[in-house]
C-alpha cells in the first residue's frame, strides 16, 4: 500500500458520504417543492400525504414511519441495508419537513408550475447525488428488487404493481395526485440517469471502502 492510498481512500469516503447526505437532504428538499405546488405529488409522498391528513401527523414524520415501516419487511426478505437506507428513512422526512417550513405556497398558476417544474429536477439531481455514492439502495428500492428476486416477476411490473397500490391508497386517503404526479413519473427516470452519470463516483480499486449494497441500476428504479 502506497503512503497516498489513506488520504486518498479519507477523501474518497468524504466525498461519498457529502453526496449522500446532500442527495437525501435536496430530495426532500424537492418534495416540499412539490408539495407547496399544489399540482400533485410523487407517488409516495401522495400515500404519506393521505397518512398525514388521517392521523395529524406531518408528512416528514410519517414518511419517516412508513419508512421504517418498509425497511422492516427487509427482515423476512433477506435483504441487507447499507448506511444510505437507514440514513434514507431520517434525513429525507426531516428535511421535507424544514423545507416546508420555510417555503411558502406558490400563488398563481405561473409560480406554481415552475415550482413543480423545478422540483421535478431538483429531485432528479438529489435522486443522481445519492445514488451515486453508493451506500445502499433506500427503503423502497430494496422491497422493489427484493420483490423481483422472490417472485420472479419483472422489475417493470413490480415497480409498476407497488405504485400504483401506493398512489390509489394515498388518493383515497386525500393525497394530492395531478399533472405533477403525471410529469414526475415520466421524467424521474431520465432525469436521474443524467445525474447519476454526472456525479458519479469511481470505485478504489483495491482496499475499496464501498460499503453499498444493491446498485445504482436496481436503485435507479426507484418511485
Amino acid at each position: 500500500m502506497s503512503s497516498t492510498s489513506g488520504p486518498r481512500a479519507g477523501r474518497h469516503l468524504t466525498r461519498r458520504l457529502f453526496q449522500l447526505y446532500i442527495g437525501l437532504t435536496l430530495y426532500g428538499v424537492s418534495s416540499a417543492m412539490l408539495l407547496r405546488s399544489g399540482l400533485g405529488l410523487e407517488p409516495w409522498n401522495v400515500l404519506h400525504q393521505g397518512l398525514s391528513r388521517l392521523t395529524g401527523l406531518s408528512i416528514g414524520v410519517v414518511l419517516i414511519i412508513v419508512g421504517a415501516a418498509v425497511l422492516v419487511l427487509w427482515v423476512p426478505l433477506k435483504q441487507r441495508p447499507g448506511l444510505g437506507t437507514v440514513s434514507n428513512v431520517f434525513v429525507i422526512g426531516i428535511a421535507m419537513d424544514g423545507a416546508l417550513w420555510l417555503l411558502p405556497d406558490a400563488h398563481g398558476l405561473p409560480a406554481r408550475i415552475a415550482l413543480m417544474a423545478a422540483g421535478i429536477v431538483l429531485n432528479g439531481a438529489a435522486t443522481g447525488l445519492y445514488i451515486a455514492a453508493r451506500f445502499g439502495p433506500g427503503p423502497r428500492d430494496g422491497l422493489m428488487t427484493a420483490l423481483h428476486r422472490l417472485t420472479g416477476r419483472s422489475i417493470r411490473l413490480v415497480r409498476t404493481t407497488i405504485e400504483v397500490a401506493v398512489v390509489v391508497t394515498g388518493f383515497l386517503l386525500g393525497g394530492s395526485l395531478g399533472i405533477g404526479t403525471v410529469l414526475y413519473a415520466l421524467a424521474i427516470g431520465p432525469l436521474a440517469q443524467l445525474f447519476l452519470r454526472l456525479f458519479a463516483i469511481p470505485a478504489q480499486e483495491g482496499g475499496s471502502t464501498v460499503v453499498a449494497s444493491g446498485t445504482p441500476r436496481q436503485a435507479i428504479l426507484r418511485r
